[in-house]
């Protein structure tokens, strides 16, 4: 949500057009038309038996052709991670996969001027100032903007609009590079972690209560 606000506001600012691309099982459509509603002008959804049990390599690689047949462009929006998987990977895969410069976790977008982007990246202290050549990828942070709501003339034309669809041979795609076969990592199990054991409760003097807290962090060689 958050990319696709972004791309709408420099299609306010600076004109073109706004495509959103994804790759899924039949359902993801639902998502594509949410797009339209917002004011994206096309949409693109990859759907193919192939593309089943893709990690975020074959994923990046199948979305990276499908940006490639859309012809020319001057700037990839990708949200930071996926709400399931919480990788991030996608997004600097399919840069990799295009050859293009990324710069992820961007937080605010300065300036984009004579074919460069200059953006804000969040750090662990701070953020960084980056600015880079474009056509480029970029990933947003939920700080970069507050996502707009449909309106009423979006949604009507979400309803109507035709979703384009391209499996493994309209975007030329290698099946080995694809699905489980094509993906070098998978998911083996899944499962809720144990609960650990409730935290201790200490009640008594200062005193004695410091002298506790220093012979337990020493047995857990915190000190």
């Amino acid at each position: 949500m958050y990319a696709i606000e972004e791309g709408l506001r420099l299609k306010e600012k600076h004109g073109g057009t706004v495509t959103a691309i994804t790759m899924g099982p039949p359902q993801a459509d639902a998502a594509l038309r949410d797009a339209v509603a917002l004011g994206v002008d096309q949409i693109i959804h990859l759907c193919d038996d192939a593309f089943k049990g893709s990690d975020t390599l074959a994923t990046s690689y199948a979305l990276s052709l499908g940006i490639k047949k859309l012809g020319a462009f001057d700037l990839v929006i990708c949200g930071k991670q996926a709400s399931d998987g919480d990788t991030a990977q996608v997004g600097p895969g399919i840069a990799v996969h295009l050859d293009i410069p990324q710069i992820i976790f961007v937080r605010k977008i300065v300036e984009i001027k004579d074919g460069t982007i200059t953006a804000e990246r969040i750090m662990e202290e701070g953020y960084d100032v980056v600015k880079s050549a474009t056509p480029a990828l970029i990933s947003v942070v939920k700080e970069i903007n507050e996502p707009r709501m449909p309106s009423l003339k979006g949604k009507m034309r979400a309803k109507k609009v035709e979703v384009v669809k391209w499996g493994i041979k309209e975007i030329g795609a290698d099946p080995a590079r694809l699905g489980l076969d094509g993906s070098p990592t998978w998911v083996e199990k899944v499962f809720s972690p144990p609960q650990r054991e409730a935290a201790p409760a200490w009640q008594g003097e200062p005193d004695e209560l410091v002298n506790r807290l220093l012979t337990a962090m020493e047995k857990y060689k915190i000190i």
